[in-house]
């Protein structure tokens, strides 16, 4: 059964806006694109590194510690991420399954009704949502009190805007930090 804004073994993305784009204008390297509805949207691939929102330690922190469900994936990814950002924005969120299609080069795609820089900050908030909540599991409580007063002073906003000022997100050929 395919979900509101799900399209499976489609060539066209359902946009939350109402509109569709072809899967097949979505190149690898995009990070958002204007719509006729004049918003820009973000869109993720599933081959899309985690790296993309957050440094390469905190990647592997991630990877190494988390262990998701019984899916296509090994360990944590992109698609990941993306599914925590579909549960707390299910209405601003579009994912196609475009596997069966070998012309694009990727499997998911999803296109976010909000734009790229946008759902970056969202990105963070739920990983560090998803911190806290590992930490808060934590035995040793010191640890647990340090991780909420740091996070008491991370910013959002200015983590993002130097990170992405970091990664140079203006370029398709941005490299990890």
């Amino acid at each position: 059964m395919t979900e509101s804004g799900a399209s499976d073994g489609a060539t066209t993305l359902d946009l939350p806006c109402g509109h569709e784009r072809s899967v097949h204008d979505l190149d690898m390297g995009l990070r958002e694109f204007g719509c006729r509805c004049g918003e820009s949207h973000a869109v993720v691939m599933d081959m899309h590194p985690l790296s993309r929102f957050v440094p390469e330690f905190l990647v592997e922190i991630l990877t190494e510690t988390i262990e998701p469900a019984e899916d296509d994936f090994e360990e944590f990814t992109t698609a990941h991420v993306m599914g925590i950002v579909m549960e707390e924005c299910p209405d601003d969120i579009a994912v196609a399954d475009v596997a069966e299609d070998g012309s694009v080069g990727y499997a998911l795609v999803w296109a976010t009704d909000f734009d790229s820089r946008r759902l970056h900050e969202v990105v963070v908030e739920l990983i560090v949502e998803l911190m806290d909540h590992a930490i808060s599991h934590a035995e040793d409580d010191a640890v647990a009190k340090q991780f909420e007063e740091e996070m008491l002073e991370f910013d959002v906003t200015e983590f993002v805007d130097q990170y992405r000022a970091q990664r140079d997100m203006e370029s398709e050929h941005d490299t990890p930090l």
